[in-house]
């Protein structure tokens, strides 16, 4: 009945069962899409059950390079964020400018302009936290962070996935870092109040329960980094192994792991903030150049978006490139000691 209504609109039998075959296609997508966001929020449920909270260290404050100068608190710490001002800024101008950087599609726009807003923001909540740095001011520092971590993966899903699902995804990704900002920072307000009295009739009996017994229970559920280190360690995974794997819409697709190379030292430096105080004779700590590094990210981010064009013959990079081992004889045993990247030029079907 559906083939005889479908010549009687003039479309041919073939064409008919392609347009068939195609929403079949895309149920099914929708379908693997539906389950894949099913697992993944049982995933993180069972992940937040089972495995213990993350408070914020007060230790995190305290940060090696303390020194006043020009009357600015910590200010090497704090002049080393202009560099996301200045190029956050930057990439904002160009994104609206003559569409400089050339962006061609659905979504792009609004999610590269979350990610220039939420670096050149960083300059701001980065420095007020540096000017005293506790808990109420790093709210400030790390929400623009989230903004920049989670438009670059609904960049990533535009780009390497599907461009509808991508834009879909901005705000609610969006919503996510500010839930994972706010989930950790619920319990400082409880802080602040002296004494609760909670009175509840259970069993006939009243049971008069003081601020501290809830507090140690709101720390379980509010004090906790665990969503936020989500939100900030996941893009770091997924993009270096999604840049590799997935084939790109544009060119110039290694700049991705060069942006994932800086921040990982960034993190590097952030963690041997002292010990690279110690060594630079107290001439600059870890901080500062965490923060350095941090700004190169979106460095290379830009210089990619005004090089790129669009990709005519779609490959991955894992297919670009062909890791072929040297083995050479040490001590008569068998080493692999080198290695060489080769493209592979895949001969005509």
């Amino acid at each position: 009945g559906r083939l005889v209504a479908a010549n009687a609109v003039g479309e041919t039998p073939r064409s008919y069962f392609r347009s068939k075959s195609k929403r079949e296609r895309e149920r099914a997508m929708r379908r693997r899409s539906i389950w894949a966001w099913v697992v993944a929020i049982v995933c993180f449920v069972v992940l937040m059950i089972v495995t213990p909270a993350i408070p914020q260290s007060q230790e995190y404050h305290d940060f090696a390079d303390q020194r006043r100068f020009f009357g600015i608190p910590n200010a090497l710490n704090v002049i080393s964020n202009f560099p996301f001002l200045v190029i956050g800024l930057i990439g904002l101008v160009l994104c609206y400018y003559r569409n400089y950087f050339k962006l061609s599609l659905e979504g792009e726009l609004l999610g590269w302009t979350f990610f220039y807003a939420g670096v050149a923001a960083v300059a701001f909540g980065s420095s007020y936290y540096h000017l005293e740095p506790n808990d109420a001011r790093l709210v400030w520092d790390r929400l623009p962070m989230t903004v920049a971590f989670t438009s670059i993966i609904s960049i990533f899903i535009i780009e390497r996935i599907d461009e509808r699902k991508g834009t879909v995804s901005i705000i609610p990704l969006l919503l996510a870092g500010l839930f994972s900002i706010l989930y950790w920072r619920q319990a400082l307000h409880f802080s602040s109040v002296n004494y609760l009295n909670l009175w509840s009739n259970i069993l006939y009996w009243k049971i008069n329960l003081s601020v501290k017994y809830w507090e140690n229970c709101l720390v379980r559920f509010f004090d906790d980094l665990r969503p936020y280190a989500l939100v900030q360690f996941v893009p770091c995974i997924a993009i270096p192994l999604m840049a590799i794997l997935l084939p790109p819409m544009y060119t110039h697709s290694t700049y991705w792991l060069w942006a994932a190379g800086f921040y990982l030292l960034a993190k590097v430096e952030e963690a041997c903030d002292k010990v690279i105080y110690d060594w630079t004779y107290h001439i600059v700590s870890g901080h500062t150049l965490k923060h350095l590094c941090a700004a190169m990210v979106p460095v290379f981010l830009t210089l990619m978006l005004a090089k790129r064009t669009i990709e005519t013959d779609r490959k991955s990079l894992l297919k670009t490139w062909k890791v072929s081992w040297t083995k050479v004889k040490v001590n008569g045993n068998d080493q692999e000691v080198s290695y060489s990247a080769v493209s592979v030029v895949e001969s005509p079907a």
